[in-house]
């Protein structure tokens, strides 16, 4: 039998805490190495991702000097050579130096420390992000925080750039919220969306898929300004523009799927929409096609919401994706579709009527409902 994945236990393990140890040794020779590796992998297995970040970093205030200029002093010369500055994606660093910005948010946070606790954050985020532990500061010193990524912004180095964003972000993943306007950091935004790394252009767009879910009407407004402006070589702006618009696509916004190229009222039939089986068990796919007919050329963003009952009397939904697509003029296109109804740790699932609707172009073309029994294979 395969093993299950594991992310925990390929970020954090004992060949990285040793690694990490190793180095801190390496300048603080008085580290107790092998007292570290062993707190730390003893307590391991009962610990998620970020709390494998906390134990090690609670680790490193037990043995680090109690003063905080020395405690950072020996961290930042434990570091390694910053990641490959020539390198445009995909660079995201060692995870296991992600306890090392923790410590600083921890220990730092204090007004006298704020500029040593910056100049540590610029140093670790070229070799791991520091978007986590930044927010810290951006709460508790707003504005000396907002200088600070000003300058962030502005920097010779990508990585640096790149936290401008992603440390901004409104909706961050697996980190804090922070207490700004999600207008602000539109600044920084206009400065680093025609950034010649991907890397630093994802972050912008999902900066914006963010805001959109808090305010449409301002993404698409920016995007409509950064596209008049023409900075961005017309590769890297598609991927921009599609991948920032992407939770409205999904939810059919017609701007959206317009700034996108894709017609709000395509001049096209569906027919043939059918269900290989409408009463379904747990591990059974939702088999379903269809064909579609054009009028005309069209650019067409397919997608499918099935709505799922809940047990309060309620529904949820979700949009999935099929693909997207251009049909030429008096032509048919089949489509087949197939959807697992799988046991998920992120939403349980009920039994009963569910509904699944096709949409094109944000619009909806057909529907049907299905049966999930209650006895589940």
């Amino acid at each position: 039998m395969t093993e299950k994945f594991s992310l925990k236990d390929q970020l954090f393990n004992k060949q990285k805490v040793s690694y990490l140890a190793s180095r801190i040794k390496n300048v603080y020779p008085q580290f107790e190495e092998q007292q570290f590796n062993a707190q730390i992998l003893q307590q391991f297995p009962a610990l998620e991702l970020k709390q494998r970040i906390s134990c090690i970093r609670i680790q490193l205030e037990k043995q680090l000097p109690n003063k905080f200029e020395s405690a950072l002093t020996i961290i930042l010369n434990a570091l390694p050579a910053e990641l490959d500055p020539g390198k445009t994606d995909n660079d995201f660093g060692d995870f296991i130096f992600a306890p090392l910005s923790d410590f600083v948010a921890k220990n730092g946070l204090e007004s006298q420390y704020l500029n040593l606790s910056f100049n540590a954050l610029a140093e670790i985020t070229k070799r791991f992000s520091c978007e986590d532990s930044i927010r810290y500061f951006i709460n508790a010193h707003p504005q000396e925080s907002w200088i600070f990524m000003q300058q962030m912004a502005q920097s010779d180095n990508y990585h640096q750039r790149r936290l401008a964003s992603e440390g901004l972000r409104p909706k961050l993943p697996w980190c804090i919220g922070i207490n700004i306007n999600y207008q602000k950091p539109l600044i920084l935004l206009d400065r680093l969306y025609d950034d010649d790394t991907r890397y630093v252009v994802r972050s912008v767009a999902n900066h914006l898929n963010d805001i959109a879910k808090i305010d449409a009407a301002l993404v698409i407004q920016t995007l409509k300004k950064w596209k008049i402006a023409n900075k961005q070589n017309k590769k890297e702006w598609n991927f921009l523009s599609k991948h920032a618009l992407r939770t409205l696509v999904k939810k059919g916004n017609k701007p959206a799927l317009e700034l996108l190229g894709f017609d709000s009222n395509p001049k096209i039939t569906v027919h043939n929409f059918n269900l290989k089986k409408t009463t379904l068990c747990l591990d059974n796919y939702l088999d379903f096609s269809f064909t579609i007919d054009a009028q005309k050329d069209e650019k067409l963003v397919i997608d499918y919401k099935i709505i799922y009952p809940t047990n309060n009397q309620k529904v949820s939904e979700k949009v999935f994706k099929i693909k997207q697509l251009n049909i030429k003029q008096n032509t048919s296109i089949a489509v087949h579709k197939k959807h697992l109804f799988r046991l998920m740790t992120t939403k349980k699932l009920y039994a009963g009527k569910h509904q699944i609707h096709l949409k094109i172009n944000g619009n909806i073309f057909e529907k049907a409902y299905f049966i999930l029994n209650e006895t589940f294979a």
